[in-house]
Order: C-alpha cells, then sequence, then structure tokens
C-alpha cells in the first residue's frame, strides 16, 4: 500500500530530508535528495490496474493517457474563443444590421472585460479554496454557455441591452474557465514540458478564434440566402455558433470524469499539498516579478485582442481588401498562433530562459506593429510576424507564473492575471474605439505602440530583479534542476548540522510555513520529473 504521511510530515518542506527516510543518516544527500535519481517503492499503480485499465490509454499515468486528457483541456477553451471574436468576424454586418456605431461595437468587447476585473480573481480564488478545478471548471463553462445564448437571443429581437448582458455573462465565464485551463495544464503536467503545453493550450484556442474568422462570413451568406435579413439573420448564426459551446461543455465533463478517476487510482490528495490553503491575504506575499508578469499581461495583450477586433475595418480601408480577404488577413495571427505556439513551447522547454523569450517576442510585435502603421507593404508580412512573436510571448510567460508562486497559490495568481488583464482590455478597448472614431487607425497603431513599449520596460524589470536574486526565471533547464539539486543538499545540510531533531512542533509549524521554504519546496516538485509520492499530489483542487 502506498505510505501514508501523518500531519507533522506533510507539513515539512519536500527539500528538507525526511527523518524517518531507510537511507543513512549520515550521508549529505539523504532524504528526498537521494531519491532524485531512483524510482519510488511507493509507486504500485500497476499492481492495481487491470484489464484495460491498465492499457496505456486508460492508465492515468502514461503520456497517451495525459495526451488524451490535453485534448479535452484544449477543447474545453475552442467554443469560448470562438464565440469571443464573433463580432469581429462579422463587424460589417453587425454594425448595420444592428445599427451601432464604432463604439458601441466595441463596448461588445469591453463589456466582457469589466466584470473580470474582479470576478475573475474571484473565480480563481473560488476554485483553489471552494470548488476544486473540476467543478469550477464546469461551472464557469456553464454561465459562458448561458452568456452566449443571451447574446444571440438579444441579436435576434435586436435588444442591445440584451446583448450586452448576454456578453457580460459569457465574459464572467470565459475568462474563469481560462484560469482553470491553466490550473488543469500544471495539474496534468508539472514537471513534464509544461511550456510545450502551454503552446498547444493557446494553439487550440487561436484554432478556435480561426474558425470563427474564416466561416462566419459564409455562415451568414447561407443564413441569408435561407430568406433571415437585418438583425434576424445575425441572430440565428450567433445561435448557431452557440454549438461549439455545446461541444465544449461535454469535453468539461468528460474531463472532470477522467481527473476524478486520475485522482482516485494515483491516491492524489483533495487538499493542498503540504496543508498550507490560499487565502486573500495571500496577494501580499508576491513578489515583484509577478506583478511584473501581470503588466506585461495588460501592456502587450491590449495591442493584440483590441487590434484584431478592430483590424477588418483597418484592412478594407488602408489596403482596399474586399470583407473577406480582410477577415483572412486578420486572422492570420491566430493561425500562425495555432501551428507555432506548441513549437515555441518545445523550444522554450529545451532552451529555458522565459525572460529573455519575452523581451524578443516584445520587440518583434513593436516592430510588426511599426510595419503595418508606417508602411503600405504586404499586410501579411506584419500580420504573419506579430503572429509569431504573440506564439512566442504566450509560450515563455505564462508558464513563468508557475515558478514564482508556489503551488497552493496557482489559482488565485493566475486570477489576479486575468483580472489584470480585463480590467486593461475593458479599458484599452473603448478607448480604441473613441480614438478610431476622432483620430482614425494611424493613431490607433501609435497608441498600440506606446502600451507595447510598456511591457518592454515591465521585462526589463524582471530580468534585473531575477538576476539580482536566484536567477531561476532566466535560467537553462539544467541549470534549473542543478539549483534544485543545491538547495536541496543546503538545506539537508543545515538540518543536519542543527541537530533540531527535537525541535518544538512550533519551531516545525515556523519552519514548514516559512515563504522561501514552501516555494523551494513548490520549485522541487515542478523541475523533479521523479515519480515520487509528491508527483501523485494535485497542484490545485
Amino acid at each position: 500500500m502506498p505510505r501514508q504521511y501523518d500531519e507533522d510530515e506533510a507539513r515539512r518542506p519536500i527539500l528538507q530530508p525526511d527523518t524517518d527516510t531507510d537511507e543513512p543518516t549520515g550521508s549529505a544527500v539523504s532524504g528526498p535528495l537521494a531519491r532524485l535519481g531512483r524510482t519510488s517503492d511507493d509507486d504500485e499503480l500497476t499492481e492495481r490496474l487491470t484489464g484495460c485499465g491498465a492499457s496505456a490509454c486508460c492508465n492515468p499515468s502514461s503520456f497517451l493517457h495525459r495526451f488524451q486528457a490535453l485534448i479535452l483541456m484544449c477543447l474545453v477553451g475552442f467554443g469560448s474563443y470562438f464565440c469571443y471574436d464573433n463580432p469581429g468576424a462579422l463587424q460589417d454586418t453587425f454594425k448595420s444590421d444592428l445599427n451601432l456605431t464604432t463604439t458601441q461595437f466595441v463596448m461588445l468587447y469591453s463589456i466582457y472585460s469589466w466584470p473580470n476585473v474582479i470576478l475573475c480573481f474571484i473565480g480563481g480564488f473560488l476554485m483553489d479554496r471552494v470548488f476544486g478545478i473540476r467543478l469550477g471548471t464546469i461551472i464557469y463553462m456553464f454561465i459562458l454557455l448561458i452568456g452566449q445564448l443571451i447574446f444571440a437571443m438579444g441579436a435576434t429581437i435586436n435588444l442591445f441591452w440584451l446583448m450586452i448582458v448576454g456578453r457580460f455573462m459569457f465574459g464572467i465565464g470565459a475568462e474563469s474557465l481560462a484560469v482553470a485551463q491553466n490550473s488543469y495544464a500544471v495539474l496534468w503536467f508539472k514537471g513534464k514540458e509544461l511550456n510545450m503545453v502551454f503552446g498547444l493550450q493557446l494553439s487550440f484556442a487561436r484554432v478556435g478564434s480561426t474558425v470563427n474568422f474564416l466561416v462566419m462570413v459564409p455562415i451568414y451568406k447561407y443564413v441569408k440566402s435561407l430568406g433571415y435579413q437585418g438583425h434576424m439573420c445575425t441572430g440565428v448564426v450567433l445561435l448557431l455558433a452557440t454549438l461549439t459551446c455545446v461541444m465544449s461543455m461535454i469535453c468539461a465533463l468528460i474531463l472532470g470524469w477522467m481527473d476524478r478517476r486520475a485522482a482516485r487510482i494515483l491516491k492524489r490528495n483533495d487538499s493542498a499539498p503540504g496543508g498550507e490553503v490560499a487565502k486573500l491575504s495571500d496577494v501580499r506575499t508576491f513578489k515583484v516579478s509577478f506583478w511584473m508578469v501581470t503588466v506585461i499581461c495588460v501592456a502587450y495583450y491590449v495591442a493584440i485582442f483590441p487590434f484584431i477586433a478592430l483590424g477588418k475595418v483597418f484592412f478594407m480601408r488602408k489596403f482596399d481588401f474586399s470583407s473577406e480577404d480582410a477577415n483572412t488577413v486578420n486572422s492570420i495571427v491566430y493561425i500562425i498562433a495555432a501551428v507555432a505556439s506548441p513549437l515555441f513551447g518545445l523550444l522554450v522547454d529545451r532552451t529555458g530562459r522565459n525572460v529573455l523569450w519575452v523581451f524578443l517576442s516584445v520587440l518583434v510585435t513593436i516592430f510588426a506593429h511599426g510595419m503595418l502603421a508606417f508602411s503600405y507593404l504586404n499586410p501579411y508580412i506584419g500580420m504573419i510576424t506579430m503572429g509569431l512573436a504573440y506564439s512566442m510571448l504566450a509560450s515563455s510567460l505564462w508558464p513563468l507564473v508557475a515558478l514564482i508562486v508556489p503551488e497552493y497559490q496557482l489559482g488565485t495568481a493566475y486570477g489576479i492575471c486575468q483580472s489584470v488583464q480585463n480590467l486593461g482590455l475593458a479599458v484599452i478597448s473603448m478607448i480604441s474605439g473613441m480614438i478610431v472614431d476622432k483620430g482614425g487607425y494611424f493613431m490607433l497603431e501609435i497608441f498600440f505602440i506606446g502600451w507595447l513599449i510598456v511591457s518592454l520596460l515591465a521585462t526589463i524589470v524582471i530580468w534585473l530583479y531575477d538576476a539580482s536574486n536566484d536567477g531561476l526565471l532566466n535560467m537553462s533547464p539544467t541549470a534549473r534542476a542543478l539549483y534544485a539539486s543545491k538547495t536541496l543538499q543546503r538545506m539537508s545540510g543545515d538540518q543536519g548540522s542543527s541537530g533540531d531533531m527535537t525541535d518544538s512542533q512550533q519551531e516545525r509549524d515556523r519552519r514548514a510555513n516559512d515563504p522561501e521554504a514552501i516555494r523551494n519546496r513548490y520549485l522541487n516538485r515542478v523541475l523533479d520529473g521523479t515519480p515520487t509520492q509528491s508527483d501523485t499530489e494535485p497542484l490545485v483542487e
């Protein structure tokens, strides 16, 4: 049977040696450090599973089974991204069929973001503390589905305020769902090419946006050929788009069942490892590097999403493209991201240097926006460049959070990132619409370049702060593994020399809850791929 941990042992930092290990106590590398290179004796999975359950497809410890879960994680976000850009793909028909100004049209995007300024953070905290990842994902997916239905009904009966209500609910579900996807990815793939997994998730999400831009105009024309006109035609098209959310809901249910089964078979704890519990006051312990990541989330993404939302008319006016051609070039960023994101993720997994990759991606994006603003070169060149840079950033930026923040706070941390990002998107989307109405698209491009410069400065702050500390965020994979090993040796030596085996419970609790010890415990689990007992514990539930 798997070894059971008492309360004292559960609270002890993983980087400190076990007091009950069978390894020689006189060794300088006893406890978990000595176990880094060998297989755990606790792994009895092959003895418990028989028949189909022991096959690669059904065994939760196998790569094939985890890959199946990854596909479901990606499909959970497909409907969200497909429906998010429905208005962008039909911008001209939306404005004509529903009699909307550019400012009103942009409000459909900004209202999506406003609730998540607060609720996305709360959603991540609730998933850490109340719902758990499985129930939380299903709840957020349900809210998203209802919001899209209300949005479609509002267009069908031509009630703009009802469409706003629908997009409001859709935003609540969609952004909290993104937090759940990130947490699922870390839960299933910690220490197992996490950068590639984040890239593949982004890839599938952008496939949803790309498919939206490619098929919405043909669907609109088909529905119109059936006799539907004006706002009724737009409403029917949006109802058809809702079917993608139904598919994503089904995937969320299947993924929840798979995760529940894996937790039972792998004997994962339902509570946070080590007994830590997420609290709202934990926000005060987050480092400068984390807050700079949130700044990049705002300053970089406001130069991508609002631009794509308004890009169709930009390409029609400046480059004299047809509606279909403008949609195609406008979707290039998402097409490139769908292909390049997992590839860049693999590259970052092999090379490390996350901060360097973020820095390069911001520079390249500034160059792409400058090309579109100041030249009449084929816009495909600028959009392809932007797509490559966007893929590079997403594959290297989001995994940084998992290296900065302890595992039991991941839902809260990702929720904060999404909340701050949505605050920026809500405000900037409205400002972008007003800039287009009053100053045109050239001034809009200057506005976006300014925000990219802000993200570049935030990246430099992360680089300098990390270099002045342990430099972990910009290390190579080999250097990170060496750092974890040296940290284990140092903590093992400190405990061996202090002779504090008779310390009081209060002193052991103090060491276990020390922020540096918690962080080291987490880094050991992220960087160590050995199938020990700690690998069967969830990051967030």
